[in-house]
């Protein structure tokens, strides 16, 4: 090859290298971007690419586009570590999504043993004070068992009657109980609160702005499916939205739910709270925690 020809051909090599990395920084630039709902990853979900440290995984989860983060077992952490991850999170402009108030076995909603009542109360007044010191608003209470000896009614009357008991608590510290109907037939047997249409019967009751529903498509898709006209006709008690694809329970687009027509309908309607990615991931590794990236990246594409 003579010397003008050569120059030719490392010229093209150089224009091609330096297009070939444009790309890569265009497509990091754009995997960079805020997604368009807050979808809140959780603890351990990135952990093989963010490493153990708390911080350290939120701040990756940041870097992503992530723009909201939940944490179920929240109270059963330090205060400092309260702290810190609250100090980390205002840092980088992510907002804090639910953590779990209560989740029993035991006919503590449904039925009328005061003890148990005063438990639940107990609760409250406990996730008030870790709620304001990782600034959360929202916060997960499942209304425990079923009573079999009872009518639907009488429990239902007793539910909404401990809520309000509830609500006079979270109110005044701007907190909100989000109550989630659980599915019985994969996971939660004999739960009291199992559909949305039940939800809303007693948030209507309750009549608190502290009393809503958290929305979750996975456990709502096994229950009684009808998503996104349930999402329309509870609409005005929906505070907050969980996902999780069926069957499996994992990120979006290895199962049934047309996610993308779900995020496109709450993006519709003007949904800005958050939406808790309550799922694990289809694959191991790092190479699994890149595809729950992906599949939301996917997903939000409407």
């Amino acid at each position: 090859m003579i010397r003008r020809d050569a120059m030719k051909v490392g010229a093209a090599a150089g224009v091609g290298a330096l297009a070939a990395s444009a790309a890569v920084s265009a497509a990091e630039q754009a995997a960079a971007k805020p997604f368009k709902l807050h979808y809140a990853p959780h603890f351990g979900m990135f952990q093989q690419s963010a490493g153990e440290d708390p911080v350290a995984q939120l701040e990756f989860a940041a870097e992503q586009g992530f723009t909201a983060w939940e944490d179920n077992n929240m109270r059963r952490r330090s205060v400092d570590d309260h702290n810190r991850i609250a100090k980390a999170m205002e840092r980088l402009g992510m907002r804090m999504g639910v953590f779990v108030v209560r989740y029993s076995q035991e006919i503590d909603f449904a039925g009328s043993d005061e003890g148990l009542r005063e438990k639940v109360l107990d609760d409250v007044r406990a996730s008030v004070e870790v709620a304001k010191r990782v600034n959360a608003k929202w916060a997960t209470l499942v209304p425990g068992f079923y009573d079999r000896s009872k009518e639907w009614g009488y429990q239902t009357a007793n539910c909404v009657e401990l809520l309000r008991r509830c609500a006079e608590i979270a109110e005044p510290a701007g907190l909100v109980l989000v109550l989630e109907p659980l599915n019985w037939w994969t996971n939660h047997a004999g739960m009291f609160l199992h559909k949305i249409p039940q939800a809303y019967e007693i948030c209507r009751a309750v009549d608190s702005p502290s009393v809503k529903i958290l929305f979750d498509v996975y456990h709502q898709q096994i229950e009684e499916g009808n998503l996104i006209p349930n999402f329309d006709m509870a609409w005005s008690e929906v505070a907050y939205v969980q996902v999780g694809d069926n069957p499996g329970r994992k990120e979006p687009g290895t199962g049934e739910i047309n996610y993308r027509n779900v995020f496109k309908h709450l993006h519709g309607k003007g949904f800005d709270g958050v939406v808790g990615m309550e799922h694990g991931n289809s694959l191991p590794g790092k190479k699994g925690e890149r595809a729950v990236i992906d599949a939301y990246r996917a997903a939000d594409a409407f």
